[in-house]
């Protein structure tokens, strides 16, 4: 199969790892990946803060570069963040209607159809749990917002970790409580962000996890960064980046 990357952002400017991880995992099953070098932001950070109509040009041009890759023959498109995923599916057809444009929103709802969080793509259209990875660490999983309630990923990443060689999962408790990013509510409602972090990062400490995952950097981002000023010596770790590892 032939695959569109949608990296994302974040995933461009901050974690290029996790873009790279999720091509790995996918040329080792023996996909094709294009990567749209036109791509931009999807519009969720406008969309997210009220903005939409700047929001509506964003998405005109995420639907205009993906139309493309599906014409020159891609049969999906992926991203490593249930987030941006999330926007995609459950926001950018909405975004266009409000903007007035219903063609746009037919549009995007036809990209939209053919868009993947990474674990949808590999258990639900690909068919895999075992992508041949090699993990040798004790690992918790934390299960994101948009990609649990948005999406409804459901054990899906979890069906990937556990076929991993050498992994110690455990269980993360209260795993379905926000950690507290929430993109600008971290900024907007500083407070309340640090309390759910906290509660977030004592679950994963009483783990006695050596790694922290997930499927979105950016709520890796804000766990691993409280990790890192508690000195604790657990890491983040996206989940393509554990699937991409191997002996």
């Amino acid at each position: 199969m032939k695959v569109a990357l949608f990296v994302t952002c974040l995933g461009d400017v901050l974690f290029p790892d996790v873009a790279r991880a999720t091509v790995t995992v996918l040329e080792r099953l023996g996909h094709e990946v294009d990567f749209p070098v036109a791509q931009t932001c999807c519009g969720q950070m406008h969309t997210n803060t009220g903005y939409q109509h700047d929001a509506v040009d964003l998405v005109r041009h995420h639907v205009d570069v993906f139309e493309q890759a599906l014409a020159r023959g891609c049969e999906a498109i992926v991203a490593p963040s249930g987030s941006c995923v999330g926007s995609v599916r459950h926001q950018h057809a909405a975004v266009a209607r409000r903007g007035g444009d219903e063609a746009l929103a037919a549009r995007a709802e036809a990209v939209a159809a053919r868009t993947f969080e990474l674990s949808e793509l590999l258990v639900d259209v690909l068919g895999v749990t075992d992508v041949g990875a090699s993990y040798p660490h004790r690992v918790t999983y934390h299960p994101t917002c948009h990609s649990l309630r948005l999406l409804g990923v459901g054990d899906r990443p979890l069906r990937l970790l556990r076929a991993v060689r050498g992994i110690d999962l455990v269980e993360l408790s209260a795993a379905d409580v926000c950690c507290g990013f929430g993109g600008t509510f971290s900024v907007k409602n500083a407070d309340t962000s640090t309390a759910m972090l906290a509660d977030k990062m004592s679950a994963v400490l009483a783990t006695d996890a050596e790694v922290v995952t997930a499927g979105d950097a950016s709520c890796l981002m804000h766990i691993g960064g409280g990790l890192s000023r508690l000195r604790t010596g657990v890491r983040p770790v996206h989940l393509a980046e554990i699937l991409a590892s191997a002996p």
